[in-house]
This record gives structure tokens, sequence and C-alpha cells, in this order.
């Protein structure tokens, strides 16, 4: 979203509202932009929360999944190559499904509606998002992740079992 609004729609928000910078373009306006109406930005991360949460649990995780174990068998596969895999097919659905949102909400209403227009902003957003969507996915968010899960497993060391006797 954040990313959407600097880069995508920074310099025609400022254009329209004659602001020096892309959040003072927000405030001027009211807020952000959703189905016409000035929304405030912490209600539009919200909104973006939710449906990136419902897009992923519903379709990014299991067809990811599904997808990658058609392109590879995860028993004969390196674990980081199969992961990299998933990773990568969670942005291919992810994107594209989050761009139309995006359109979607962010469309500019005031100025009429054409489906022509909503499919051209749809591509414009995946055009800019994908790329960045992938390499920030493998080169930061996962790494952190992971390095982050790891230290928690760290923390929470399991019940020593108990010793088994020889019999």
């Amino acid at each position: 979203m954040f990313y959407s609004l600097y880069v995508i729609n920074g310099s025609q928000l400022m254009q329209w509202t004659g602001a020096s910078g892309v959040l003072a373009a927000v405030r001027a306006q009211g807020g952000v932009f959703v189905f016409g109406r000035p929304v405030p930005i912490w209600a539009v991360v919200l909104i973006e929360f939710a449906f990136a949460y419902m897009l992923e649990v519903l379709l990014g995780s299991p067809f990811s999944f599904r997808l990658a174990c058609r392109q590879m068998a995860p028993q004969e596969t390196k674990p980081f190559v199969f992961e990299l895999l998933i990773i990568s097919d969670t942005v291919l659905i992810m994107c594209p499904a989050m761009s139309f949102i995006a359109a979607w909400l962010y469309y500019p209403y005031m100025t009429g509606f054409s489906v022509w227009t909503l499919f051209a902003n749809w591509l414009k957003l995946v055009c800019f998002n994908f790329p960045f969507a992938l390499l920030s996915q493998i080169f930061f968010i996962q790494p952190v992740v992971r390095r982050l899960f790891g230290l928690c497993m760290k923390l929470k060391k399991p019940a020593a079992a108990p010793a088994q006797q020889a019999v």
C-alpha cells in the first residue's frame, strides 16, 4: 500500500493537491481515497492487512505449495530450493491478486469508471509491485522471518526426554 502510494501515485497526489510531499498530499486531501472517499491512513492499513491475510490463507499458501509440488518433487529437492520455489510461487499468486484489490480500492472514481482504466491501473501495479515483492521476499523478509523463528525456537528449549533403560 505504501509502495503504491509513494512510487506509483505519489507524483499524481502531489500534483492534485499542490503539496510538496506524498504524506502532505494525503493529509491535504483528508486521507487516502478508497472507493472515492477519503479514509484515514491507519484504516487503509487495516483494510489492506485484512485483504492480504484472507488472500494468503485462502489462496496464497495452499496454491503456492501445490504449484511448487507440481514443479519439483519435495523429497528429491534440496529444502532451500524448494522453499525458494514456494516463496516465488506465493509472490506469483499474491502480487496480481493484491494489485487487483489495490487497483479496485484506489481507483480514481471521481473521474468516472472504466473497466479499461481499471485494467490499466492493475497492470501498472503488477509491473511495479512484482519485482519489488519478489526481491524483498527472497532477500529480506524470508531471511528475517527465518532468523526470528530460529531465535524463538532456541529460547524455547524442549524438555529433556527420560532416559531409556537397556533391557
